[in-house]
């Protein structure tokens, strides 16, 4: 079942959500194709995160302008989300404006470099197989020429800007998908900008944890009085979308931990775990990742993942998807 709501078509380009606030989207919505957003209320204006590059984000911005020649032409405040480069890689574009982020989202881009990304595209394989999944994931994307552009407003928990006379509320729900995820309200609007709290028909990742403040952050959405849910990846949805990522999450607890308790290891259980409810949902290897997250929760182990053995293991389920064997 489609969780996209139907007045609002998938395509790629500026959605109109009304009264002033619009998504951008990228269709398919896989890696690093996310969405962001812009609340405008008369000549002000607030930008939900960037994109994972530079002329994608000033594709989005021209778009911003067209629709809105006033208000988009000098965007007062940006937001990011989280620190993943796809939500903030083109935050240089953004000249003038006020960015604002968590405490802990900032801390974390310290620690990425777009710079690193170019480089490694550069050096990838695509004979090996590991090499040609990340060129898969992220070969259409350009990182030379970003410069880190770090937020200059931080909190911890929440905090309130103005866009003219709406109020808008930033919550932070991480550590969840990253150390600091936040969600961007507009209560006038009847609108959240979720970032990649929602995943919305593919499988989200779990990179950060733990998992229960990412399930906790599904309720909290669901809670609020909000009609349209713009997710970081994927169709504009509803309260269905929150419900949904958090049965996910769920779901893959529950069978993680059986498999913990079972003495199996982290990757042979991401290839037990039955996905057949989530055949639908793209990038399903990421469930390498989330398992390895949800071990690392179970035994207390605190030390950072392996980014690159993680990615070895989700490009050989990707390769065992694409010959039809699926794991389970």
């Amino acid at each position: 079942m489609s969780l996209g709501l139907p007045n609002f078509a998938y395509h790629k380009g500026l959605a109109e959500l009304g009264n002033g606030a619009y998504a951008y989207l990228q269709p398919d919505g896989g890696w690093g194709w996310s969405n962001a957003g812009l609340i405008v209320d008369g000549d002000e204006s607030l930008l939900v995160d960037t994109l994972f590059d530079l002329r994608l984000t000033r594709e989005m911005l021209a778009a911003m302008r067209d629709a809105e020649p006033v208000a988009a032409a000098r965007i007062g405040t940006l937001v990011n989300t989280h620190s993943n480069g796809d939500h903030c890689n083109g935050n240089q574009l953004v000249a003038g404006a006020e960015i604002v982020a968590s405490s802990a989202c900032v801390e974390e881009m310290r620690r990425e470099s777009p710079g690193m990304m170019a480089t490694l595209l550069r050096n990838a394989d695509p004979a090996d197989e590991t090499g040609a999944f990340f060129l898969q994931c992220f070969g259409s994307f350009e990182f030379d020429g970003i410069e880190p552009c770090l937020p200059t407003v931080t909190f911890d928990d929440r905090l309130t800007r103005s866009v003219g006379d709406k109020r808008v509320e930033l919550i932070n729900v991480g550590p969840a998908h990253t150390g600091g995820d936040v969600l961007v309200h507009v209560p006038a609007d009847r609108t959240v900008f979720t970032g990649d709290i929602l995943f919305i028909e593919g499988h989200p990742i779990i990179w950060a944890g733990p998992t229960q403040n990412w399930i906790d952050a599904c309720r909290l959405i669901a809670g609020l009085d909000v009609e349209t849910v713009v997710p970081g990846h994927g169709p504009i949805t509803d309260k269905r979308g929150a419900r949904a990522v958090q049965a996910y999450l769920e779901y893959i607890s529950r069978e993680a931990r059986a498999r913990f308790d079972a003495g199996m290891d982290s990757f042979e259980a991401a290839q037990d775990i039955s996905l057949s409810d989530y055949a639908s949902w793209g990038d399903a290897e990421r469930i390498a990742v989330n398992v390895a997250t949800l071990y690392r929760e179970f035994s207390g182990d605190d030390q950072p993942a392996n980014i690159g053995a993680l990615f070895a293991q989700m490009a050989a389920l990707s390769t065992r998807a694409k010959a039809g064997r699926p794991t389970r």
